[in-house]
């Protein structure tokens, strides 16, 4: 299988070194003269540990060999791996020249070419780049049909300067974005000797989740030192403190609290977040992300008010009222707070939540819905029956398994909005909400 390389940066020499020594025959192409002479000499153009010793062991071979322009021998290439800059522009767009310029040339060369290739790009792109704007050009080009002898696929790679040998060998998955199974299948090949599971998805999703990882392990690094600044202005250990934190792999390192839903809420985490914020404040530490975590959450308050508000000021009915299923804790919970912004603005509300009676309510619980919602018995019915009845829009703020016969107890002019995300990644069923 003949693989070429577009880019002979950190990522494309790194690629191209670790396909050749897996049996592929590639071939390295960039407009640096010196990069090229590098590795026709056996030699690495960026400084990578091991990466000199997979490219003298690929020029040995012949498995490896570089050239400034798409060849005879490159364009009957099966697959183009196009991993070139984006760099960001002034206003923080990413700078797609170079990536477009590179496709420009492969569609270029593989015009008048009768076999399947792929064209892959490993480049970090914004969502709706390869659909948008890289198939139109590739197509217009080459003269030839995407989906038709020509496919394209989004392969993001994710690998760190210092290790990327490591992270190429080790990753948990490869991941691809394509539109159909035989481009998939290409691009899958290329790493079948790692052993690992293939993860094919949308083009949109490949593209999307590049950029998550990216802001995930930038969020990380930002928070472990706002941390660290605090700690170490209050005496406290903040390595100690981080080593313990993930050392929770329940609900710390793992994949606790990382779906898209609603606002969080309750008794403890708004609660903490702000006590931990004075505490910095009044240490003069600044801690801007923990500031903006409560901003954060307010914003998507709004944004669930706002899609319920987007239907008028329909009859509206609330399935769930505490800050989480299996509990009647109506503490800061982000439901009671989207009822009294629907309240504020005339909308009809009806409330059914399995956990909350009102007379069972006692201490500070009772305390808090009778300060924030006085006339909150009106509003709460008995069954769920009773509160979708001459509903317009039915909303579900709970994760409890009651709500799963919700779709089937609908009439077709009631709209179902899931906040929660229970009913949405189930995929029986499409309810409309404001993460999906």
């Amino acid at each position: 299988m003949r693989i070429v390389v577009m880019g002979l940066g950190y990522v494309g020499t790194v690629c191209a070194g670790c396909l050749a020594r897996d049996g592929f025959e590639v071939i390295g192409i960039d407009v640096n003269e010196g990069k090229v002479r590098a590795i026709q000499d056996g030699r690495t153009p960026v400084l990578e540990p091991g990466l000199d010793e997979l490219i003298r062991e690929g020029r040995r071979t012949g498995g490896l060999r570089a050239a400034t322009r798409l060849d005879a021998g490159a364009r009957e290439a099966d697959a183009f791996l196009v991993a070139v800059g984006t760099p960001s522009s002034a206003n923080g767009s990413s700078d797609l020249t170079h990536l477009l310029r590179a496709l420009s040339d492969v569609g270029d060369a593989v015009r008048g070419v009768e076999k399947f290739q792929v064209v892959s790009v490993r480049s970090t792109v914004p969502p709706g780049t390869i659909r948008g704007r890289v198939i139109p050009l590739v197509e217009t080009r080459s003269e030839r049909k995407v989906g038709e002898g020509l496919g394209i696929a989004m392969n993001p790679e994710f690998l760190r300067e210092g290790t990327s040998i490591r992270d190429y060998d080790s990753a948990p998955f490869d991941l691809c974005g394509a539109n159909d199974d035989r481009t998939a299948d290409v691009v899958r090949a290329l790493y079948a000797s790692r052993n690992r599971p293939f993860k094919a998805t949308s083009l949109e999703t490949a593209e999307l989740a590049k950029y998550v990882n990216n802001a995930f392990h930038a969020l990380k690094v930002a928070f472990a030192n706002e941390i660290g600044r605090l700690g170490h202005a209050r005496g406290v250990d903040s390595m100690e403190v981080m080593r313990l934190l993930c050392e929770d792999r329940r609900l710390n390192i793992s994949p606790a609290y990382l779906r898209p839903g609603m606002a969080f809420g309750g008794s403890c985490l708004p609660k903490d977040l702000r006590a931990l914020a004075y505490e910095a404040k009044r240490a003069d530490v600044s801690v801007p992300l923990l500031d903006a975590v409560l901003e954060s959450n307010e914003v998507h308050l709004r944004a669930a008010t706002n899609r319920i508000l987007s239907f008028g000021r329909p009859r509206t009915a609330l399935v769930g009222l505490s800050f989480k299923a299996g509990t009647d804790d109506l503490r800061e919970s982000p439901m009671v707070r989207l009822v009294e912004n629907l309240l504020g603005k005339g909308v009809p509300v009806r409330i059914f939540d399995a956990n909350v009676r009102l007379s069972s309510l006692v201490g500070a619980n009772r305390d808090f819905i009778e300060r924030e919602i006085p006339h909150i018995g009106s509003l709460l019915v008995e069954t769920l029956e009773g509160a979708l009845r001459d509903a317009e829009v039915v909303v579900i703020g709970t994760d409890d398994p009651g709500v799963d016969r919700i779709p089937t107890m609908l009439t077709k002019e009631q709209t179902l909005i899931d906040l929660f995300g229970r009913l949405a990644q189930d995929g029986r069923t499409k309810p409309g909400g404001i993460c999906w």
